[in-house]
């Protein structure tokens, strides 16, 4: 495999940073982007102690001004972006009643409009390169739906719409994009959750237990090869058969 340069949005949580460690054990060159900086390098220490080395840069993947910023940054210090994972995301749960616009706008502008803000500024490189990787990182709720994330199903949702029209732009490029849509898996954001709960989740899923984020990054990672460069557009959904769909 031809080591790259990949930016992983979001890559200090519990399913990016698999993400980051999984493409870095590949021989390729990591960065993330983050908006806290003490916890930041904190984090880098603990990857560094992991004998992974991550390059990053400051950036909002949900205001485009920043986001921009953040990529030309990243091409000075890390090189130009040959694999892009879109990775960042929030919830701001509410039945949609009681939602307000802050709440559906802040998970909109972050899950889904980050496509855009981050996507942008490196497709163009891509296709000048006629080589690059994008992998969006959606979610089962975005194929199902789900109680309480109009505004969460919805920017997933519109994740992989995304996909398969980017597509279908950039093939003849030799640009690949896809789109992996995790279950439930055992961050520490759902390990927060109270134990009953988890225990119902964990009841419905037939294999009978959460995911792993090594098991979503080793997805993600092999989207990113170049024996993977017949399939673009796609969603694999990887839930435990939690929700099997076509």
């Amino acid at each position: 495999m031809n080591p790259r340069t990949a930016l992983v949005t979001g890559g200090t949580g519990g399913i990016g940073t698999a993400i980051v460690r999984y493409l870095a054990r590949q021989g390729h060159r990591v960065a993330t982007n983050y908006r806290d900086e003490a916890r930041a390098q904190a984090w880098r220490a603990r990857m560094a102690a992991e004998g992974i080395d991550v390059c990053m840069v400051p950036g909002d993947v949900a205001d485009p001004g920043s986001a921009e910023a953040m990529i030309r940054a990243m091409e000075r210090d890390c090189g130009p972006v040959d694999i892009l994972v879109n990775n960042a995301g929030i919830t701001r749960d509410s039945t949609f009643h009681k939602m307000d616009y802050q709440q559906w706008s802040e998970v909109v502008n972050t899950n889904l409009n980050a496509c855009f803000n981050v996507t942008r500024p490196v497709i163009e490189g891509m296709r000048a390169r006629r080589w690059g990787r994008i992998v969006q990182i959606s979610s089962i709720n975005g194929q199902k739906g789900q109680y309480g994330q109009a505004n969460y199903a919805a920017a997933k949702a519109g994740m992989h719409g995304f996909t398969i029209s980017l597509a279908q732009e950039n093939a003849k490029f030799g640009i690949t994009v896809n789109t992996v849509s995790p279950g439930y898996v055992a961050t520490d954001m759902v390990m927060a959750v109270p134990e009953e709960v988890r225990e119902k989740i964990v009841a419905q899923i037939p294999i009978g237990r959460l995911g792993k984020p090594e098991e979503i990054a080793h997805a993600v990672a092999f989207f990113t090869t170049d024996e993977a460069s017949w399939i673009t557009g796609t969603n694999l959904a990887i839930n435990g058969g939690h929700y099997m769909g076509w």
